[in-house]
């Protein structure tokens, strides 16, 4: 488990989950900048924490999440497989294309 301190986790949790909700098929967001958005801009490994433990009962598009390089989570086997039947597009290292595939999440 976890702790950090000044951080409501049950609140994270659920606007960590909210922000992922919202993104767009065909895009991509890094858990940084989901860390960024909540204000907490330090808290990207607990964005993947909270992540990693999402309840599939949920049906959240987790698999655009990415790291802030484009890597896809290299527990998550299936993810890149997702990204790319949604139009994602990859660079020949094997990373989400960021530039072309990140979402504007100020729109929330």
């Amino acid at each position: 488990m976890i702790h950090c301190h000044h951080v409501d986790l049950a609140s994270f949790r659920k606007e960590v989950y909210e922000v992922v909700a919202a993104i767009p098929s065909g895009k991509v967001i890094t858990y940084g900048q989901i860390a960024l958005l909540l204000g907490f801009p330090h808290h990207s490994r607990l964005v993947g924490h909270v992540l990693r433990d999402v309840p599939p009962e949920l049906h959240l598009p987790c698999h655009r999440v990415v790291n802030s390089q484009g890597r896809t989570a290299p527990t998550f086997q299936a993810q890149q497989r997702l990204l790319k039947s949604e139009g994602v597009t990859f660079k020949s290292n094997g990373n989400v294309d960021i530039k072309t595939c990140q979402w504007e999440y100020m729109q929330l």
